[in-house]
């Protein structure tokens, strides 16, 4: 701020404090006048530019649920800067504005305040700030990078006269013209990335020389130390300048001086010439113990110490600060975490919506009690009303305290933390309206008296190192609360506590004493399995298991599930490991004990399942109020469903909300998650999809371009919603030896960068070689995989000894026997499956049926199981289809074109079932294909859609002969941009040119109206109609297949007993369900008794608006309660009040005023 800031600042305040009287038709003077003083640029006139993105008087359309349009205007303007709402107020009474001070004033700014918040919902992007402002006295900021700016309490008061301070000076310099620049998790992150990168320094300096635990705990401790000087819990800086001064020129002396600070720290002592300490305790320094260190690690330490140490987001530094303690995750240090906002996408709905949902009715209580203060006649009669308002605040704040967070996976805490955060928030809150209320400032110091404190946030976490971090993690947080409320102000010692919050241990699990080795009874040795290892083949080169690598297994005695701490919520990230995984780190022994443990639980499920299943035991015992869990987007598969269909069943728990496919972060590594929330009873949930990513420069901005589209309705199983569940259907006999898995070698498995010809696997040179033009035992087969049929052939052969012993497939072929028999037995010799272990020289999965299914036709319909697209072509049979392919077993044209054709592929795509980083669809056959009902066309309807699957397969055919370096995801993708009316580039019409895609999409648009036809089904049929159709078909088929009745698709081979014995009875034409009709029809809801207290009534009419939608008039609301044709002035009353506080909206339709969640309004 220079000298000519300040000048024009004090002009600007002297001649706005001035001006007294009702200025408010004068505002935008004042405003341009700030600008001036600001040195930023003030607006230009409005209509000047499109949309008018910087104006005063910006219009804005209020669209209403009935689709009822109103115009509004927004004071002041800036598109992704701020709102500002001006208001008026005067110092004495009697000018025609409110009386600063008085309820009257407080309520007129709270309004203004609620306007703003409705005008942030009507333009394309919430700004990050929003002001009022009482022209010519002081603002009102509330900050939302977010999207969330609290409550009316939530707001940070300027005196116009602080204007002349730098820092509030800077703070509306950046409003105007930077408002990034005060991002706070943006700037957390960026200190927290640095100050990571500086520990990983020093750790690396320091492993070799001491144990890992002890490098842990003198780190934890360091932190500590750097985060207090830095917000005043140590005074004089005077660890950073011991440092500087002392410890960089006599390193020697760093170990004994630093051990004293932390003893003088821990007892609360005195500390050289600093003087008397504050008492820290907790633990954290109860053994000061420090490390000898040179020089350089004291330079690397004071480089640490001199960051912004106050600013550091606990959200984040927790899982770096693991990772710099990790020698092998310290390369992913900086590159990928999980963002604070991620992990507010889960907290805010499971935790805060439920506690901000008692805070509406809490005020609007308390604004009754107040509204009632007003009315009295004597002064002793308005302070028992104002005292029950205070008492009402002070009861919710107690409220707060009792609050448990459970995370049983905490990790590194952030979950914990940032829950912690958010509740404080909302605890910050409700001290300010107690301040609005009492004219006093709320402080309370004393952390036992009606305060949030560490020990509300439970976690369980098996990793020690982990554990320890989450608690230095919540503290830390709970310290930054603390000073940005009381400013210098100390804690009340000790400044840490031992609340033992954070438990070490195994979350699922329990068992008595030490797991025992698990003895063969006839060998007596311990049972084994291998560790993993590789070593060198000298003969082959190549790397073979080290059978010196054995893991014992262990048996657990007395297993059983894990008892957690009471809580009111549970929040987490289970670790994501399938048995693959869990055997590697555990053993079998461990898995075993976990399903003894869990017999009600599939012994198929996930990891992660064991979460579930105790969370929604809880919930079904009302012990929580509610869960939520970031889980892999495999918990939708059938595996994973038989664990939840179980308790979602009974309708005692539903999905609050969800976001099936979500990008995360997992041990530095991108991949994708499925998260959700749980609530008590049964209601619709909020579902969303995700629809844009774009990577930015830092995980922050990667998460800020992530864009979701929410919509309402019931969340299924599978985390679908809709009208219909699809995951209600049965199996369809018809469909039964028609569609397979290929072959699963269980070969050696392939380290990235390793060339894939390896065990079975052969090239063409080495299949040439191995006698593949002139032997006809057919032992060298050419295999398909996946990637071949949707990118550019890989040329693969495999050693196939399909029906042949050991000793046939010897003398057969020695020479392909002896590349088994070096490069697959070893590896199979570890494997813990007996029969691969015994017949390594075959297939793991050798697919016999299958291969029957083939033998009997020259070509087979093949689909990739993982694909960016779903695309179905022919392949010839003497092919042999791996693992990552399902073949069709049949020849005929006709099932091509049905599976190819919008419906299936439709049907596929909605089972939501995707893989890996690139999000591509999966094709689950249990899902996708076995319940598929087929049509029962005419003949003509069953030629035509044949000859377009001819077409089709033929096309794309005959292009990749005569361009073989086009691909079926190259066409594909084209054909989407195609579809979706995507300009071209250069590059992409040259592809079209060759790849002929608009022919393409002219098939398939055929295609897709004939089976249409053969369906009986219109042409304007929608997305959401196809799969209600299906699914009544599905229901229809399985009942016909009940009685007798089975429409085989390949009958001459699945029954051929039955060929021409059946005749098809009529099946379709248009399904219940195909509507045309836009209306929707609500149901009735069944009448409840209107509460008695203005609390309840709130909480009930809050509860029937948000849970049926839609707007309301006061005697549509008055018909859903029994008893409340008496109460209507009871019913305005709390439309009033929510109103007021702006969680519902009014707007006056036909002379009559209706009334709708606020949050159902829409942009223009």
């Amino acid at each position: 701020m220079t000298p000519d800031d300040t000048q024009r600042v004090v002009a600007f305040i002297d001649k706005w404090q001035k001006s007294g009287g009702n200025e408010r038709a004068n505002y935008q003077g004042f405003f341009l006048d700030l600008c001036a003083a600001l040195g930023v640029e003030g607006p230009p006139p409005k209509g000047n530019i499109a949309d008018d993105p910087y104006c005063f008087d910006k219009d804005i359309k209020v669209y209403h649920p009935s689709g009822n349009v109103t115009p509004g205007y927004i004071d002041f303007y800036k598109a992704d800067h701020f709102i500002i709402e001006a208001k008026q107020g005067s110092d004495i009474t009697g000018k025609g504005t409110a009386k600063r001070g008085t309820p009257t004033y407080l309520k007129a700014m709270e309004k203004a305040f609620v306007q703003a918040i409705a005008y942030t919902r009507n333009v394309s992007t919430k700004p990050p700030f929003l002001l009022t402002c009482d022209i010519g006295d002081h603002f009102e900021l509330w900050t939302g990078f977010n999207g969330d700016y609290g409550g009316y309490a939530a707001r940070q008061d300027i005196e116009l006269a602080s204007l002349c301070r730098e820092d509030i000076f800077d703070l509306f310099v950046d409003i105007f013209s930077n408002p990034q620049a005060r991002n706070p998790e943006k700037i957390a992150a960026r200190v927290t990335r640095e100050v990571a990168a500086d520990l990983a320094e020093l750790t690396k300096t320091l492993e070799g020389q001491h144990e890992p635990q002890e490098v842990a705990h003198f780190l934890m401790r360091c932190i500590f130390t750097m985060f207090a000087e830095d917000v005043g819990l140590l005074k004089e800086h005077l660890f950073t300048d011991a440092l500087r001064t002392r410890w960089q020129k006599n390193p020697k002396s760093f170990k004994p001086e630093v051990e004293t600070l932390w003893q003088a720290m821990n007892e609360g002592g005195s500390f050289g010439f600093h003087g008397q300490l504050l008492r820290f305790n907790g633990g954290l320094f109860a053994e000061p113990v420090a490390f000898e260190l040179s020089t350089d690690q004291v330079k690397i330490l004071l480089a640490a110490a001199e960051r912004k140490w106050q600013n550091v987001e606990p959200a984040i530094f927790g899982t770096l600060l693991e990772r710099a303690l990790d020698s092998k995750e310290r390369s992913k240090l900086g590159a990928h975490y999980t963002p604070r906002s991620f992990v507010e996408r889960l907290v805010k709905p499971v935790v805060m919506e439920p506690l901000q949902a008692q805070w509406v009715v809490v005020q609007g209580e308390a604004k009754q009690q107040l509204d009632a203060s007003e009315l009295q006649t004597t002064q002793k009669k308005k302070e028992n009303q104002k005292n029950k308002a205070i008492a009402t605040l002070e009861a919710f704040l107690t409220e707060l305290t009792k609050i448990r967070i459970l995370d049983p996976a905490c990790g590194t805490g952030n979950f914990l933390y940032v829950t912690l955060d958010l509740m404080k928030q909302l605890e910050s809150e409700v001290l300010k309206r107690l301040e609005d209320i009492t004219g006093q400032a709320q402080i309370r110091m004393d952390i036992d008296r009606a305060q949030i404190t560490p020990s509300q946030f439970l976690g369980i976490e098996i990793n020690p190192r982990a554990a320890a971090i989450a608690d230095l993690v919540i503290w830390i947080g709970y310290l930054q609360w603390h000073f940005r409320r009381f400013g210098d102000l100390p804690p009340v010692e000790p400044v840490l506590r031992e609340y033992n919050n954070i438990k070490q241990g195994d979350a699922v699990l329990t068992y008595d004493g030490d797991p025992s080795p698990d003895i063969d009874p006839k060998t007596g040795q311990v049972r084994k399995f291998w560790g993993g290892r590789k070593i060198k083949d000298p003969a082959t080169g190549r790397k073979i298991p080290d059978k010196s690598d054995q893991v014992s297994i262990y048996i657990y005695k007395n297993p059983r599930p894990t008892k957690w701490p009471e809580s009111e919520f549970i929040i987490s990230n289970p670790p994501y490991k399938g048995e693959k995984l869990l055997k590697d780190e555990w053993g079998e022994g461990y898995i075993q004990a976990t399903r003894e443990a869990y017999k009600g639980v599939s012994k198929s499920v996930d990891y992660v399942m064991y979460w579930w299943h105790k969370c929604s035991e809880l919930i079904k015992s009302q012990s929580i109020i509610g869960f939520g869990l970031i889980t892999t987007s495999s918990f939708r598969q059938p595996k994973n469903r038989k664990a939840i269909t179980p308790h979602t069943s009974q309708k005692e728990q539903y999905f609050k909300f969800a976001i099936p496919d979500h990008p995360w972060v997992d041990k530095g590594a991108g991949v994708r998650v499925s998260m959700f929330g749980v609530s008590r009873g049964y209601d619709k949930g909020l579902h969303g999809e995700v629809i844009s990513e774009k990577k930015g420069d830092t995980p922050e901005e990667s998460a800020d371009l992530i864009e979701i589209h929410w919509s309402e309705g019931e969340i299924f199983d599978d985390l679908r919603v809709g009208s219909v569940d699809i995951t209600k259907v049965f199996s369809l006999q018809s469909n039964s030896d028609f569609c397979f898995q290929g072959c699963k070698l269980v070969n050696d498995e392939r380290e990235e960068g390793e060339n894939w010809e390896r065990g079975f696997y052969i090239g063409k040179a080495a299949a040439i070689e191995f006698g593949l033009v002139e032997r006809t035992d057919n032992v060298i087969r050419p295999y398909i995989i996946g990637k071949d049929i949707n990118g550019l052939p890989s040329g693969r052969f495999v050693i196939d000894f399909y029906g042949l012993n050991r000793d046939q497939a010897a003398q057969i072929h020695p020479q392909a026997y002896d590349r088994v028999l070096r490069e697959v037995k070893p590896y199979r010799d570890q494997n813990s499956d007996k029969g691969f272990r015994e017949k390594w020289w075959l297939f793991g999965r050798p697919r016999p049926k299958m291969r029957k299914a083939l033998s009997q036709i020259h070509r087979f319909i093949a689909t990739s199981e993982v694909s960016e697209h779903r695309v179905f072509i022919f392949i010839d049979c003497r092919n042999l289809p791996d693992g990552s392919i399902f073949a069709f077993a049949s020849e005929d044209a006709y099932h091509l074109g049905i599976l190819s054709s919008y419906i299936h592929v439709h049907w596929a795509k909605e089972q939501k079932n995707r893989m890996g980083v690139a999000n591509d669809l999966r094709y689950p056959k249990t899902q996708c294909f076995d319940p598929f009902p087929f049509p029962d066309p005419t003949l003509e309807q069953k030629q035509k859609i044949r000859d377009l699957g001819e077409r089709l397969d033929a096309h794309r055919k005959q292009v990749q002969a005569t361009h073989p370096d086009i691909t079926i995801t190259g066409m594909y993708n084209l054909l989407e941009k195609l579809r979706a009316g995507e300009p071209f580039t250069d590059a992409d019409r040259d592809y079209n040119n060759r790849a002929l895609v608009s022919t393409l999409k002219q098939i398939h648009d055929e295609l897709d109206l004939a089976v249409l036809d053969a369906y009986g089904w219109p042409h304007t049929i929608t997305d959401e109609q196809i799969l209600e159709n299906l699914v009544a078909l599905n229901a229809e088929c399985a009942e016909e297949e009940r009685n007798g009745h089975i429409r085989w698709l390949r009958p001459e081979y699945q029954a051929p007993d039955t060929v021409g014995a059946q005749h098809a009875a009529p099946l379709q034409g248009i399904l219940p369900g195909t509507k045309t009709s836009e209306e929707t029809v609500i149901a009735p809801v069944e009448q409840q008794t209107f509460p008695s207290t203005f609390k309840d009534q709130l909480s009930a009419i809050c509860d029937l608006m948000r849970t049926q939608g839609g707007e309301w008039t006061v005697a549509q609301l008055k018909a859903q309660f029994k008893n409340a044709s008496r109460k209507q002035k009871a019913i305005q009353d709390c439309l009033d009040s929510l109103t007021e506080l702006g969680v519902i909206a009014v707007h006056t339709e036909a002379g009559s005023p209706r009334w709708y969640i606020a949050a159902l309004q829409k942009a223009s």
